[in-house]
């Protein structure tokens, strides 16, 4: 009998690369999960890995079974959905993976909503960035994930299927004292002082592409990973940024400009393609895109 949790290793060995960067994801040492991979090997009677240098590839019947791992787990899945709703309600495990501004606009809305009209919905939200969500809906640790397909560092690919949801403008973030109405040239703030996200992220990469296109390198005096943390700094005078329509939190007293050459993202729900369908599934994907107007964007948008 092929264990289940065996499998999604070696599916996620076969999407992320590395042992090391399984065991990363699973929370367990590089040895663990090269024990693990060994067990498998002996279960199926089949030799699935082969080292070449220090690493450890996928021999050909390795690679078929990792790939037809990720359509049993989901059948399982989706049969444990099944039992749990017998009398035709939704029910079951969906993992909601979204960006931050996302999580209280969009999938908190969604899932408190959810909780009172299907009551055997088991939802677990993940704070994911859109440089992490993609990798985790592939591995199989996501159902639905929120994100961008502004961020190209990410492929979408053929295999999966994108819901959009709205479109989000990017904004000039500066303190409450720097009150200039209309569209804001980047280049008029090449001297400021910047809060940038962290490095690699979705918005780091897309502040640092658009102060470059304004024809400055920006002074980057602080980075966060949290959105809440840059509206305090910028709020305080010591920064100015550039974040999505979405990040804005009235609690903060902070000026907003467009810019001049219009920048935004659009934001998508994304699920595997080829996934059994599942009820649970769809209704999240309902409940999300229901979400009515959000402040500062165009959403929703209708197919």
């Amino acid at each position: 009998m092929l264990n289940p949790w065996r499998l999604r290793l070696l599916s996620q060995l076969d999407s992320l690369g590395t042992v090391r960067a399984v065991a990363q994801a699973a929370n367990l040492s590089a040895s663990s999960v090269s024990q693990q991979l060994a067990v498998l090997e002996a279960e199926t009677r089949t030799q699935l890995l082969e080292r070449t240098g220090r690493r450890v590839r996928l021999t050909p019947a390795g690679l078929i079974l990792a790939r037809r791992a990720r359509a049993i787990l989901d059948h399982m899945g989706t049969v444990e959905a099944e039992l749990r709703g017998l009398g035709g309600e939704p029910a079951g495990l969906v993992r909601l993976g979204a960006f931050q501004s996302a999580i209280h606009s969009l999938c908190v809305p969604a899932v408190t909503r959810l909780a009172g009209s299907h009551p055997h919905l088991d939802i677990t939200l993940h704070e994911l960035e859109p440089h992490e969500s993609m990798r985790a809906l592939r591995v199989g640790d996501a159902d639905i994930i929120i994100t961008t397909t502004d961020f190209v560092e990410q492929p979408l690919g053929p295999d999966i299927d994108i819901v959009p949801l709205a479109t989000d403008p990017i904004v000039l973030v500066l303190p409450p004292d720097r009150g200039a109405r209309g569209p804001a040239d980047l280049a008029a703030y090449a001297d400021e002082p910047w809060a940038f996200d962290t490095p690699k992220s979705y918005m780091a990469n897309l502040a640092t592409r658009l102060c470059r296109e304004s024809g400055f390198e920006p002074r980057i005096v602080c980075r966060f990973s949290n959105y809440m943390m840059a509206l305090q700094h910028v709020e305080a005078g010591l920064s100015i940024t550039l974040l999505p329509g979405l990040a804005i939190d009235p609690r903060y007293r902070v000026t907003t400009r467009e810019l001049t050459s219009p920048v935004t993202r659009t934001i998508t729900a994304v699920i595997r393609r080829g996934a059994p369908p599942r009820a649970a599934v769809n209704v999240v994907l309902d409940a999300l895109r229901r979400h009515g107007d959000l402040p500062g964007t165009t959403g929703p948008i209708e197919d």
